[in-house]
Formats: structure tokens, sequence, C-alpha cells
């Protein structure tokens, strides 16, 4: 699958500022991103910032770097950019790699990509893992998607979703996981095709995508369709937190080779 792959980074979060540049074995996050994203047999990885440190770390690392403009919203406004500014065709498929993933596994990223390939009226890809336990289900932050038997996501949600009337109803108000609900936690990573990116700023906010805080209901609101891979397990975490970051350093520490 021939696929380009993105790598957003931006500098100003709350939580761990200068979270791309943090280091990870001797090396900057959004580098060990990147590498990963390498991996996946992307034809090319570009890392998109507006920190020229960021842009100094990629050079410094032999890794492909865009500067874009500081005001994008989002990092999909981001990738849209990216998108004019390499003049892509409309069909190339382009892979979001969020630059706080430097554990993500690159077969991961080449089966978005895959899938996306596998749908050719779907302008969006994205992944899924089935939820093993009810804290996810019924927990806000953890993002649910339907999707039909064609592979297709019918809905994205913070609620729990689909709901299981019966087996809750005899619950008695407990929270439980009813046994073979197809429940799937929503992976946050993309494939697009550059056409679609380069109309993904001028679409309206839809009211689903305000009320869920879902960017991705936009393109469902819009008539796009999203085909969703089913991956069999959760992948690794991302870093958000401090803590997090500990941890990545651990895994790294104890496993040099990833």
């Amino acid at each position: 699958m021939d696929f380009i792959a993105v790598v957003p980074a931006r500098t100003r979060s709350t939580r761990l500022p200068d979270k791309p540049l943090a280091d990870i074995a001797g090396m900057p996050m959004v580098v060990r991103t990147a590498q990963r994203a390498l991996a996946s047999g992307a034809k090319r990885v570009v890392i998109a910032t507006d920190d020229v440190r960021v842009q100094d770390a990629a050079i410094a690392h032999g890794i492909d770097v865009l500067m874009t403009r500081a005001d994008h919203p989002t990092g999909t406004d981001r990738l849209a950019e990216v998108c004019v500014q390499l003049d892509l065709p409309d069909d190339q498929v382009v892979v979001n790699v969020q630059g706080d993933e430097p554990l993500i596994d690159p077969a991961l990223i080449a089966e978005v990509a895959r899938m996306l390939g596998q749908h050719p009226d779907a302008a969006i890809s994205t992944a899924a893992h089935p939820i093993a336990d009810a804290a996810a289900l019924f927990n806000p932050n953890v993002v649910k998607v339907v999707r039909g038997v064609d592979g297709r996501a019918l809905y994205f949600s913070r609620a729990p979703i689909p709901w299981a009337r019966d087996a809750l109803s005899a619950s008695e108000g407990n929270q439980i996981l009813a046994p073979g609900l197809p429940a799937l936690h929503h992976i946050g990573l993309y494939a697009y095709r550059a056409g679609f990116l380069r109309r993904f700023p001028t679409l309206p906010t839809g009211v689903l995508e305000r009320w869920e805080s879902l960017e991705q209901l936009r393109a469902l609101e819009n008539g796009y369709q999203i085909a969703v891979h089913l991956a069999a397990h959760a992948p690794a975490a991302g870093v958000d937190t401090p803590e997090d970051l500990e941890r990545v350093r651990a895994t790294f520490a104890h496993h040099p080779a990833i």
C-alpha cells in the first residue's frame, strides 16, 4: 500500500510542555515516533511543526520536516497544509501519526493505510479494538465506535455504545459489560485521502461534533465515510503526562532495540 506518514508536532502542551522534544533514550520523542512510522513501510515520513527547535531536531536525526503555520486549531488542519505544501494528488493516502506515540506499532500504521485502500469510497480510515471491561465502556474519556457489516463507522461517541438494553435493565443499574457486546474502543490513528484533507478546513463544524467534542464526527455529519480497521488488542499508550513519559523511558531502557 502506497502511503505517506505525517507526524504533527506542537510544543504547547499544558500538561507536558515541549513534549515532542522530551528525551527518550538519547533521542527526542518526536524522532522516536517518526522512526516507528518509517518502519511501517511508508514511502515518506514527514514531521510537521511550527517550532524551529523541532525542525532542528528532525534535521539532526535525518528526518524529513516541514514548517507549518502556528495558528492551526487541530492536527488535521496542519496535515491539510502539508498536503498543499507537498502538492499531493487527491488520491494520495496520508496517515496521521501523532508525535506523542513513540511506542506505536508500525504494523498498525500500515493496516490503517491498507484499510483505506480497501475502501475506495471512504475518505478516512481509522482503527478500534474490542473493549474488555465495563469501566472502559462507561468512561467518557474512552471514545467508542460502532461499525457496519462493511467495516464503515456508523457513529463515534463518548457514551457507552452500543447500548445493551436488556442486559443493563436486568443489572438493576449496575454498569456491566454484557457478554458478546460488540463494543469497540476507538484508536486515534487516521489515514486520509489528500483531497479530503484539503477540503477539511472548509467543512462546517457539526452539531454532533460540538456536543461530543469529537472531530471525526465532522466528516460523518458532512457525508464522508470512515472505514474502521479492527485490531485484536489495544495499542501501547501514548504520552500525555510526566508519568507516561517515565513509563516510556523505562520501556526503552529495558528494550533498547524498539
